[in-house]
Order: C-alpha cells, then sequence, then structure tokens
C-alpha cells in the first residue's frame, strides 16, 4: 500500500479508503472505523507519523457522515493511535505504555531494540537448501529450452503426485498445477470462481490473505467458526445452504491460526457436502507436513474421486518461504483450465525454484522430520515461558502447525500488539484473522524463531501486559492451558 503515500506522508481521503477496505460490520459505524484504522496502523499499512485526512474529507470519501469520523477519530486520539501536531495536522502514532507500579523495567526505545518479529510464522531455511540448490544447478542445462512450463515442470508434479499417492490419495501428475507458492493458488482458485458479489466461505479465525484474496476479486467472505475440532461442519452445511458460496476455503490441518485439525469423519462429511450441492471446496495443506504429536491427518481429498475437492500444497512451511513454490491438485481438466487462466497473471513458476523443490522432495521424511523437531521444541519452550511469565493466558496445545491461539480474557489485542512494538516485539493481533473485525480477546503467538528470540519474545509480552495494568495473575482460573484440539 505504500505507493497510495505521498512523499511527505500524507495519505488522501480517497487512498485511505482504498487502503481499509471492506471495513464496515455490524455495530457503531465510528467504532468499526476505529478498528480498521487502529488495524492498519498496527500492520504498518499505514505508517506511524502519517498525516491522516480530515474528518470531513474521510467521511466524504467514504460515504459517511461527519459525525462518524468525527467518532473515529476521537476513539483513537483517546487510545494514542492518533496524535493532533501543531501545523502538521493529525498523525498516525502509537500509544505510550501506562506507568506500572509492577517493577518491571521500562520500554526499550525502538531504534535500540532488535525487534522479534512474531507477525510472521515461518522458519528459517533448512540445512539441505544449499545442497539442493547446488543439485538443481547441476540440472538446469537440462531444461535451458524456453522456460515456459504453465503446468509446471514434469520432474516436480511427479513427485508432488508421488507424494499424494503414498498418503493414501492416488495421483497422477496431470492432476497437478505448480504455482508461485499457495497465495497464488488460492489467488487463481478465486480469480476463476468468483468475482464481484459472490459468496466465498472461510473459517473465523482463518489465513488473513485468504481474506485478501477474496476482497480482492470482489467477493464476500462468509464466515464460519472454528475451534478446538476444526470448522464447525454442520454450520458450514447450514451457511453453504443459505448462501450458496462459489467456493468454501478451509484450513483442515493444524489451521492458522488455531492450530485445529478435522477428525476423518468431517472430512468425509465435507466431501459430501461438496459432492451434494456442486460447490467447489479448497483444503489448505500448507500446515500438513507439520504433525508434532501423534499420527498425521487423514488425507483430505480422501481417495481423490471428489470432483469438486481440491487441495493447495506449498514449501513454504515445510521447507522454506524463500522458495516460492505452491500447486494445486485436482480434476485433470480443472487443472488444465486453470493453467490457461493463469496466463493473466504469469506464464509459469521459475525453473530454478523448480528444480530445488523437486530436489528438496526427493530427500523424503528425513528435513520434515528435523522441521518438526524444531517446531516441537519451540511449542514445549514458548509453553512454559508463558506458563512462568504470562499464566493467566489460556490456549490449547496444538498437536502440529506452528502457533498458539491464545485467549487474553480480555479484548485488548490490538492494544497489547501496539505496546508490545515498544518492548521489541512485533505480534498480529487477533481481529487481523477475522473477517469481521472482532477476535479483540485473542493472540496468535507463533513457536517458529529460535530460543533466544522466544525469550526476548515473551518478556516483551509480559512487560506490555504488565503496561496494560495487567499482572498475568487477575484472572481467578490461573494459568492452565486448554485440552489439546482433537
Amino acid at each position: 500500500m505504500s505507493s497510495l503515500l505521498v512523499s511527505d506522508r500524507r495519505i488522501a481521503g480517497p487512498a485511505l479508503a482504498t487502503l481499509l477496505g471492506h471495513w464496515r460490520r455490524p455495530g457503531p459505524a465510528y467504532a468499526a472505523l476505529a478498528d480498521a484504522l487502529r488495524r492498519a496502523v498496527l500492520a504498518g499499512d499505514l505508517p506511524l507519523a502519517t498525516r491522516v485526512p480530515g474528518e470531513r474529507e474521510l467521511a466524504a470519501a467514504l460515504g459517511v457522515s461527519r459525525t462518524t469520523t468525527t467518532g473515529a477519530y476521537g476513539v483513537l486520539r483517546d487510545e494514542g493511535y492518533l496524535a493532533s501536531r501543531q501545523g502538521s495536522g493529525t498523525v498516525t502514532a502509537l500509544p505510550r505504555p501506562r506507568a506500572s507500579g509492577t517493577g518491571h523495567r521500562r520500554p526499550r526505545p525502538l531504534e535500540d531494540a532488535a525487534l522479534v518479529d512474531l507477525t510472521v510464522a515461518a522458519c528459517g531455511a533448512p540445512p539441505e537448501l544449499a545442497e539442493a540448490a547446488r543439485r538443481a544447478v547441476e540440472e538446469l542445462p537440462r531444461y535451458a529450452g524456453h522456460g515456459y512450463a504453465p503446468l509446471g515442470l514434469d520432474v516436480l508434479r511427479e513427485a508432488i503426485a508421488d507424494r499424494y499417492t503414498e498418503r493414501g490419495t492416488p495421483t497422477s501428475p496431470d492432476q497437478v498445477l505448480v504455482t508461485t507458492g499457495a497465495q497464488h493458488a488460492i489467488a487463481l482458485l478465486l480469480a476463476t470462481h468468483a468475482g464481484p458479489g459472490d459468496r466465498v466461505v472461510v473459517e473465523q479465525p482463518t489465513y488473513p490473505h485468504a481474506v485478501d484474496a477474496v476482497r480482492a476479486v470482489g467477493a464476500r467472505p462468509v464466515p464460519v467458526p472454528t475451534g478446538r475440532g476444526g470448522t464447525d461442519v454442520d454450520l458450514l452445511e447450514s451457511t453453504v445452504r443459505q448462501v450458496a458460496p462459489r467456493l468454501v476455503y478451509l484450513v483442515p490441518d493444524h489451521q492458522n491460526p488455531t492450530g485445529a485439525t478435522l477428525d476423518e469423519d468431517a472430512r468425509a462429511r465435507v466431501r459430501d457436502l461438496a459432492r451434494r450441492t456442486g460447490t467447489v471446496v479448497a483444503g489448505d495443506e500448507a500446515l500438513t507436513d507439520l504433525t508434532l504429536d501423534g499420527p498425521p491427518p487423514a488425507p483430505w481429498s480422501g481417495d481423490g474421486r471428489a470432483a469438486r475437492v481440491l487441495a493447495i500444497g506449498s514449501m513454504s512451511k515445510s521447507h522454506w518461504g524463500g522458495l516460492r513454490i505452491g500447486w494445486l491438485r485436482g480434476p485433470a481438466d480443472l487443472v488444465t483450465r486453470l493453467a490457461l487462466a493463469r496466463r493473466t497473471a504469469d506464464l509459469g513458476t521459475a525453473v530454478l525454484d523448480q528444480l530445488v523443490a523437486a530436489e528438496l522432495l526427493r530427500l523424503g521424511e528425513d528435513p520434515l522430520r528435523r522441521r518438526r523437531g524444531q517446531l516441537r521444541s519451540g511449542r514445549d519452550l514458548l509453553t512454559s515461558l508463558l506458563a512462568e511469565h504470562l499464566p493467566s493466558w489460556r490456549y490449547a496445545v496444538p498437536r502440529g502447525g506452528q502457533s498458539l491461539w491464545v485467549d487474553l480474557g480480555s479484548p485488548v489485542s490490538s492494544a497489547l500488539s501496539a505496546l508490545a512494538l515498544a518492548h521489541g516485539v512485533r505480534v498480529a493481533p487477533g481481529p487481523a484473522f477475522a473477517v469481521d473485525g472482532t477476535l479483540e480477546d485473542r493472540l496468535r503467538v507463533p513457536f517458529t524463531a529460535p530460543p533466544d528470540a522466544l525469550v526476548q519474545a515473551v518478556d516483551g509480552l509480559a512487560l506490555a501486559w504488565a503496561s496494560l495494568g495487567r499482572d498475568g495473575r487477575a484472572r481467578a482460573s490461573g494459568g492452565a492451558s486448554l485440552p489439546a484440539p482433537v
């Protein structure tokens, strides 16, 4: 969104309206607008010290009354997210931490602190990457023709198909389309299945960039709750019947951010729902390989015969985010249609990246076993640190995935995220994972960072929590974590 800002860090009303997107929700309009503006500041989309439009200008750009913008600005000034400066108008800011009598240290200046970034739930590159890249370069002369492969290189499609077959879903290479990451696959599915005004069912909470992709095509995300057992399939079925969506997007395995996994019976019900209603259902399997305890999940696509059930895969979480390789697994005719449709955006994924991915997949379970061990250690360290420093926070200990979904006990997630920056931690608040700006009582805390960074992060979060006037012992329920999800 940086292109919306001019050089003196002022954002005009129409540009801010574009940045905020679909901000309206049930309830007072001024509160919804304040929530949207606050999220934009916390996410970095609206940088600090940016001059915002006047209340009248923003009201005209959004098509609301001036009372709405005046009320929203008033809330944010009171909270400290907006500050009025003489000669500079109103600019974005972060709240000053409250003085605390708890004896905690004063916040470190941002410029002097090494920020721990917990907004990205991803591990560093695996040790096998360099050797895989070397071998890929050796193979590159064999692919030195025109370099275009809209469906993906045969060697990679075969490797991906073999992994599905090994897991119990018979798959041939012509059922696989290689994409430039899972996000590209999501965007491609939406571009070919939904348009302005169409409804797309998603979980709540869910992967934020999937919601971004839904709104980018003008479609409307319709949330269905997900809990410790994954998506509420009863509500999913009734929602599909009521709104007739063009697409359903789910994360069935170690869901981001909750860590929940659908059981085998629920998966079968979703596949049957797709068959009965003719609704396309896409399952994002980016986290499927990251089972930390117990057996791996049942195959999302079952026997692979369900014509309306698609799978999205990625190398990003299991191997490395810098390797922008993803894929779609589905019926061969749909794969061909999607390959033709992608030509409006690109003509194929980088050849060298595909060769590196093929080399890593050829190594089988070894890199994945190491990755799972790293995440298991991170999860156990994080839970022990939270038990010691933030015992009132409640969470399910996930059997897989990369993060804890914390219940803070009160609607302070955005404020906590803002204050955490002053203590050296960047963390995504709960509303970032909601369709409608709710979930202010939740916080996603990944355990993907190195051990020393996790220690620093929890220290910073504890200081921010204390500066909110909460010492981590305010709730009568104590600090026990919730049972693990099924």
